[in-house]
């Protein structure tokens, strides 16, 4: 039986085109020849070999926590809005929360406007958790703040970081008195738009925005002069507690060139951020 394999007679006969008419194998030398005729006929298979890549987990860096601190006109609403346009964090203001308490006419602002125009700090219970509850809403969580004008007192700093709140820098604006005091009572709002004016520095566009400009209630030389007294007698305390993270900038310079400083401080620590996500987590 030519090109014939029988495996089933314990004598097997294998033929081939090039084997000898009758071949007889039995035993372990039938097992040896039927596997090399095998692989003759079969080509081997190897499997193929994968080798698995696990993508590492990207880590994104938390977002910025700001605080900026200064004397009253101390140009820290100019600065908030020029980083705020920059960075997308939110803007928290301790004094507009307390000035919509009090426009609301609540309890809380009533107290509070008692102390404000006494040239006074706000209590702690009636402030720190106004400003716990807006910086825990999603926006501020999500996005980054700005805290601007708090804490002013170090039980203020101690009573927001038993709430869990650290800044990654804090910015302090400092001004000469004498100027302060002139920007301050200088100072104008606008009830329609928000927006901040300066007789002298900053005047409005038109005469019709002239017309309508308000001046806050603590904005005289009397109340701000008060106002920086309880400021220099807390700003070293309130500093002590953020000691290693405090940058000084001089405010009494053209706002674009105060900016500047500020913006160099927060893109190195971005830049050192996207380096090493875990070495700023807070």
């Amino acid at each position: 039986m030519a090109g014939c394999v029988n495996y089933i007679s314990p004598h097997v006969t294998l033929c081939s085109p090039r084997a000898s008419p009758s071949l007889s194998f039995s035993g372990d030398s039938l097992f040896r020849e039927s596997t090399k005729f095998l692989r003759r006929r079969s080509p081997s298979i190897t499997a193929p070999r994968f080798q698995v890549v696990v993508a590492a987990e990207k880590t994104e860096p938390p977002p910025l926590k700001i605080m900026i601190s200064g004397a009253p006109a101390s140009g820290k609403g100019t600065q908030c809005e020029l980083i705020t346009q920059k960075y997308g964090l939110v803007h928290i203001s301790a004094g507009d929360l307390l000035r919509a308490e009090i426009t609301s006419g609540s309890e809380n602002g009533r107290l509070a406007k008692e102390h404000m125009e006494k040239g006074q700090l706000v209590p702690n219970e009636i402030v720190v958790m106004m400003v716990k509850d807006r910086l825990s809403q999603t926006d501020a969580e999500q996005n980054g703040w700005l805290l601007d004008g708090y804490p002013r007192s170090s039980s203020q700093a101690t009573a927001l970081k038993g709430f869990g709140f650290h800044p990654d820098l804090f910015i302090v604006l400092e001004v000469p008195e004498d100027i302060l005091v002139e920007r301050v009572v200088g100072r104008r709002l606008d009830p329609v738009t928000g927006k901040i004016y300066h007789l002298k520095y900053s005047p409005p566009e038109t005469e019709e925005i002239a017309a309508r400009l308000t001046q806050r209630f603590d904005d005289t030389e009397e109340k701000v002069k008060l106002r920086l007294k309880t400021h220099n007698q807390n700003v070293s305390d309130v500093l002590s507690m953020y000691d290693g993270i405090t940058i000084k900038i001089k405010g009494n310079r053209p706002k674009e060139e105060v900016f500047t400083q500020i913006d160099t401080a927060l893109s190195e620590m971005l830049q050192q951020r996207n380096t090493d996500p875990s070495s700023l987590l807070s």
